[in-house]
C-alpha cells in the first residue's frame, strides 16, 4: 500500500503543540485537503461512550463501523464529514478529549480509524496530523514531521483557545497541565500505537517557535 501515499505528508506529537494549525496551513500552502484524526478519535469516543472499555470487540466494530467519514475541501476549508454531516465544536470538549485518548488505547478502534485514515489517504493527497501517522498509519508518507512543546506551554495555549471559544467555567492553568500529562502518559505507554515520532521524522519544538517560525520550517523541509 505504499504507492498510493506518496503525496502524504504527516503531522504527529501530543495534544496541544498546534498540529491542526500547521496542517491547515501546510495543506492550504500545498493545496490539499488535511485529515485531523483527533476529531476522528473524538467521534469515535463520543459514539462509544464511557462504557467502551466494557464493550466487546465485535460490538465496538459494528458501532464504528456505522460511521461514515469524508473529507470536503482543502486547507483551511477542509471539513471532516460523518455521514455527511460537518463536524462541529462539540466534539471538543476536555471530556470527549479524554474519551477520544481512552478509546484510543482499544485495538479494534485503533484497527477501524486506520482502515478509515488509509482510505482517506488512497483517495486523495492530504496533509495527516495526529498521533501514529508516521509511524503506523502511513509509514511510507512522503514527509513526516513530529511537533513537540513543554506541557505548561500547552495548557497556556490551551487555556487562551478556550476563552476565544467564550467557554464558562474555565479550568485553571495547573488543572489543564494535570490533565494534558495525565493524557501524554496515557498515550506515550498504550500497547496499541504508544506516541512516538518516526525514525524518520523531522522533530521541531513549537514551544521555541511562533507558527510563522514552525510553518517556515516544515515548508523548508518539502520545498528543496
Amino acid at each position: 500500500m505504499a504507492e498510493p501515499f506518496r503525496h502524504i505528508v504527516t503531522l504527529d506529537g501530543p495534544a496541544g503543540v498546534g498540529k491542526t494549525t500547521m496542517a491547515k496551513r501546510l495543506a492550504g500552502a500545498l493545496r490539499i485537503p488535511y485529515m485531523d484524526t483527533g476529531a476522528m478519535y473524538r467521534v469515535c469516543g463520543m459514539r462509544l461512550g464511557e462504557e467502551a472499555t466494557a464493550m466487546s470487540d465485535s460490538d465496538i466494530l459494528q458501532t464504528l463501523r456505522a460511521i461514515h467519514f469524508s473529507l470536503d475541501g482543502s486547507g483551511e476549508g477542509t471539513r471532516l464529514l460523518v455521514d455527511d454531516v460537518p463536524v462541529g465544536d462539540e466534539i471538543r470538549t476536555e471530556r470527549v478529549g479524554m474519551l477520544a485518548s481512552t478509546v484510543g488505547t482499544l485495538a479494534p478502534v485503533r484497527a477501524y480509524c486506520r482502515e478509515a485514515q488509509q482510505g482517506l489517504g488512497v483517495a486523495t493527497p492530504l496533509v495527516a496530523e495526529g498521533r501514529d501517522m508516521g509511524t503506523v498509519v502511513f509509514p511510507k508518507a512522503a514527509y513526516k514531521f513530529f511537533l513537540e512543546a513543554a506541557p505548561e506551554i500547552r495548557a497556556q495555549r490551551r487555556l487562551d483557545q478556550l476563552k476565544e471559544m467564550g467557554a464558562s467555567d474555565l479550568p485553571s492553568l495547573d488543572d489543564l497541565a494535570a490533565q494534558i500529562a495525565a493524557r501524554d502518559h496515557q498515550d506515550r505507554t498504550r500497547k496499541e500505537a504508544p506516541l512516538k515520532p518516526a525514525e524518520d521524522a523531522i522533530l521541531i519544538d513549537t514551544g521555541k517557535l511562533d507558527v510563522d517560525g514552525v510553518f517556515k520550517r516544515l515548508m523548508q523541509a518539502i520545498v528543496r
